[in-house]
């Protein structure tokens, strides 16, 4: 089992909002709490530190105590964001988890730290939740500089080439919210 002080949550709320019409989905609110919030709240008590991977916005951000990182190449998508992370990140491991998904499984971070010792990603009934995972921070460094330096920018190779096993969430669909429909339909506010 992992103990909080090996381990960062690594947020990813870097995206444009280009899907959701200029909306940022980390501040997107339900049950009058931001989405950001939100998800700091499921796990922020089984880790060391939290850290925002955002490209805007900063200032909410600190307002609300988090740490943010701003993509280091800009453009690359997620890889971005988890090259931002990994670079700011001080444990030895780094659990991200995007801030559109509906909902973090519950245990989540037991059974991904319980797949083996180089980190997993998750996998429910809809298939790989690539941006949803747990790493060993070094690897993660190493993935990311090559896969930016190859320009491949797909979170899932980048996986496959370290090798991270899946862990199947049977019985869930964790949903993300990418269209203002989504964002209504989970009972977001504008």
């Amino acid at each position: 089992m992992l103990q909080a002080a090996d381990l960062t949550l690594g947020i990813l709320a870097g995206g444009r909002a280009s899907r959701l019409g200029g909306r940022d989905k980390a501040w997107l609110v339900r049950d009058g709490q931001p989405r950001v919030l939100h998800v700091a709240a499921q796990l922020a008590d089984a880790c060391d530190s939290v850290l925002v991977s955002a490209n805007a916005r900063f200032e909410r951000y600190h307002a609300h105590g988090f740490r943010t990182v701003a993509d280091m190449t800009r453009d690359a998508g997620p890889i971005g964001g988890l090259e931002a992370l990994a670079d700011a990140c001080r444990t030895r491991w780094l659990l991200t988890v995007p801030i559109d998904v509906l909902q973090v499984p519950d245990r989540v971070l037991d059974r991904l730290a319980a797949a083996g010792g180089r980190g997993a990603v998750v996998e429910d009934d809809d298939g790989l939740q690539p941006l949803l995972a747990l790493y060993e921070i070094d690897a993660l460094r190493a993935a990311c500089a090559a896969a930016l330096a190859n320009g491949a920018f797909s979170v899932q190779a980048m996986q496959m080439r370290l090798g991270l096993p899946a862990v199947h969430f049977a019985g869930l669909r964790i949903g993300n919210i990418n269209t203002p429909e989504d964002a209504s339909s989970a009972g977001f506010l504008p």
